[in-house]
């Protein structure tokens, strides 16, 4: 008997039971696994998956955007499973032609209550999946907005060009959960000159994918004194798993700093 599930680009996979070897080509889903009790079953990670621990110890099968197949054929999965923002079509077309692979595609937080809801079922751990997405919506209603002044950022991603989050992003929308308001309003990352944009309260530097640090920021106050420039956790703005739990209390703190 075959089980049918859809992902959340809409494709279609079928499984004869339960997946029991699971691949993660992304770092987020990778915790997430683990977070919902499913370690022993995650067999392959990508070289990015520092989280938890434990991942670590799973065999590597290349990185987000590029994966080793044939370490992968020898891992036979049950199931791949990816993100449409990390991971490219190729790589998706490639592997669902052995493997059944299910792929999440994150823009909102509803979005993301989605994705645990579907691969809970998927997994078969939909109380694990339900008692995580109450405990994520429980931290999200902690968050304490500035009612009095939204705070006009600017979010990097990139250095040389700078690339800065737009919307159609979940960081957008992260952005919005804190009460602020996103200068950008071209979609996705765009390239921008910073001095475009008037009255800037914030330049928010990402932690990832361009590791900014502190001589980074120490270089843009030279250039925006009157501007706080403050360096932020990425993964917190934009892991699409487990980890955005822990991400309203640290938005609660970034509030204080920005008033």
């Amino acid at each position: 008997m075959m089980f049918a599930y859809t992902d959340q680009t809409g494709r279609k996979i079928s499984l004869e039971s339960v997946p029991k070897r699971i691949i993660s080509l992304v770092p987020s889903m990778t915790e997430l696994l683990f977070d919902l009790g499913l370690g022993e079953r995650v067999v392959g990670v990508t070289k990015f998956c520092h989280h938890p621990l434990e991942a670590k110890s799973r065999k590597i099968i290349g990185g987000t955007k590029s994966v080793h197949y044939d370490r992968i054929q020898e891992l036979q999965p049950d199931l791949v499973i990816g993100n449409k923002e990390e991971n490219t079509l190729e790589i998706v077309q490639t592997l669902e032609k052995d493997y059944p692979v299910w792929i999440a595609d994150v823009n909102t937080l509803e979005e993301l209550y989605e994705m645990n809801t579907l691969l809970g079922e998927v997994l078969a751990v939909e109380k694990e999946a339900n008692e995580l997405n109450e405990e994520i919506r429980t931290n999200f209603s902690s968050i304490v907005k500035n009612e009095n002044k939204s705070a006009r950022v600017a979010y990097l991603i990139w250095r040389e060009p700078y690339m800065a989050v737009g919307t159609d992003t979940f960081i957008d929308k992260m952005i919005a959960e804190c009460g602020f308001e996103n200068v950008v309003k071209e979609s996705r990352y765009p390239e921008v000159k910073l001095s475009e944009y008037n009255d800037l309260d914030a330049i928010l530097l990402s932690s990832e994918p361009y590791p900014f640090k502190e001589k980074h920021l120490e270089e843009l106050q030279k250039s925006y004194p009157k501007t706080t420039i403050k360096l932020v956790d990425g993964e917190l703005f934009s892991w699409v798993g487990s980890r955005i739990k822990y991400a309203p209390a640290y938005f609660n703190d970034l509030i204080k700093e920005l008033k």
